[in-house]
């Protein structure tokens, strides 16, 4: 069995695995790798195998970072089966859709053809299978099962067994618990692993704290009459903001000030959870049982249209923002941060990971001055984050997670970080629970 990593390693974004066993070659997700700009040059660049040849794409989570090249890959030549569970599938297609329009202004700003287009998103669809966790399916001469990542909602962990072995695929570990999505399960044995180490070399606050940090940066903002901007990824962050908003107004906790989510696309996802309630955790199904509708309460605004979202402006503050992108590198957000980025009364808070070179990552890094649509834009607003928002585990869950598993696994694989959260998650692995680490580099191949 032969192990290629042809994305993701050393580096948060891209993640793309080859498996290979016999005469079946499977991919564990196909993504699209983002930074400075939306879409990377060398996401354009031919895949480094035949798609052809490839029997099967198992994908662990909608985000476009695991999806985003599924596309070009059916553009291409691939034409087996991918599978994933449902509301991923579903969440998906909205996410490649909407990407679609992006990566098109992004290839006509670099004199290229573009990635994709609507009829590679639709042939997708066509090969798409959604299965069930816990239900083993086979691929040629391997087997696949899903257990739940907490991660989003219909996220995975991707058991392999083949040869023999067992390896695992972590995807991104959720930072469990967390509202709404179940907990994250863990893997009792494996001969090998792949494990995520986004937040690798660090400690998120707990729950608790998270929610008093957002409960104070409303209060603050309020008080001095500002707008607090949010940028929100619009899969997943955006609906547990909206469940803990729903939690802090309907409690009296945070002042009655009009809230806006500004993002089509979270609307749009925001749907894709109520239809697949059945994967919601027991606390949020209590929840809903008892009448509480957990994406709406008194002062929320949903803005779908282009002019909904100009008349945000018309409302004077205090108020709240919700608008995509999560890193600040597109979407509405960039109107708004325009606007009050040099606004002292204002503030703009980061719920989610912001990866190097991102407009985000200089705001959260206290950059007095930002360049928006070619204008140099002031900061004097405060900028600030919640790591307890993000969606992935942290260094101790991450640890806590491999800990079953640390009596059969020969090596753990160590990607979907930068290089120095992934070289301390490595070592920490060393020394705490005595497995072999490595830290791999792109195109790299290991035999299982």
């Amino acid at each position: 069995m032969k192990l290629t990593f042809w994305g993701g390693a050393k580096s948060v974004t891209g993640a793309n695995y080859l498996l290979e066993s016999g005469a079946t070659k499977i991919l564990v997700d196909c993504g699209l790798g983002q930074g400075s700009s939306y879409a990377e040059k060398h996401n354009f660049d031919p895949f480094p195998y035949d798609p052809k040849e490839i029997s099967a794409v198992l994908i662990t989570h909608a985000h476009i970072d695991h999806t985003g090249r599924l596309p070009k890959l059916c553009r291409d030549g691939f034409r087996g089966k991918i599978y994933s569970t449902e509301p991923t599938r579903d969440f998906a297609e909205l996410l490649l859709v909407d990407s679609e329009n992006l990566l098109k202004q992004e290839a006509e700003k670099h004199g290229r053809e573009p990635l994709y287009d609507l009829d590679d998103v639709h042939r997708v669809m066509d090969l798409w299978e959604g299965v069930d966790y816990h239900r083993p399916f086979g691929i040629g001469g391997m087997e696949a099962e899903l257990f739940d990542a907490g991660h989003i909602l219909g996220s995975s962990i991707i058991l392999i067994r083949t040869e023999g072995k067992k390896i695992v695929f972590s995807g991104d570990l959720g930072n469990s618990p967390a509202p709404i999505i179940r907990q994250l399960e863990k893997i009792e044995e494996a001969d090998y692993c792949l494990v995520e180490s986004t937040y690798g070399d660090r400690l998120h606050e707990s729950h608790k704290e998270r929610k008093e940090i957002l409960e104070d940066a409303i209060e603050e903002t309020v008080k001095k009459g500002g707008t607090l901007m949010i940028p929100a990824f619009a899969m997943e962050r955006t609906q547990e903001l909206l469940y803990e908003l729903n939690e802090l107004a309907e409690n009296g906790r945070i002042p009655k000030v009009p809230v806006f989510i500004d993002s089509p696309l979270a609307i749009r996802l925001t749907a894709v959870y109520q239809k697949h309630q059945i994967y919601f955790n027991s606390e949020t199904k209590r929840i809903i049982s008892s009448g509480d509708a957990i994406f709406n309460f008194p002062g929320l605004k949903m803005t779908l249209t282009t002019e909904q979202s100009k008349e945000i402006n018309e409302v004077p503050p205090p108020k709240i923002v919700v608008a995509g992108s999560g890193m600040s590198n597109g979407g509405r957000i960039l109107h708004h941060e325009m606007r009050y980025l040099p606004d002292p009364n204002s503030a703009i808070l980061f719920i989610g990971y912001q990866a190097k070179g991102t407009l985000g990552r200089q705001l959260i890094e206290g950059a007095a001055s930002v360049r928006i649509f070619g204008e140099d834009i002031p900061v004097r607003c405060r900028a600030f984050g919640i790591g307890g928002y993000s969606a992935h585990a942290d260094q101790a869950q991450i640890l806590d997670w491999l800990g079953p598993m640390r009596l059969s696994l020969k090596k753990a694989f160590v990607v979907q970080g930068e290089e120095e959260s992934s070289n301390a998650l490595a070592v920490k692995i060393r020394d705490d629970l005595a497995i072999d680490a490595v830290v791999p580099n792109t195109g790299e191949s290991y035999e299982l």
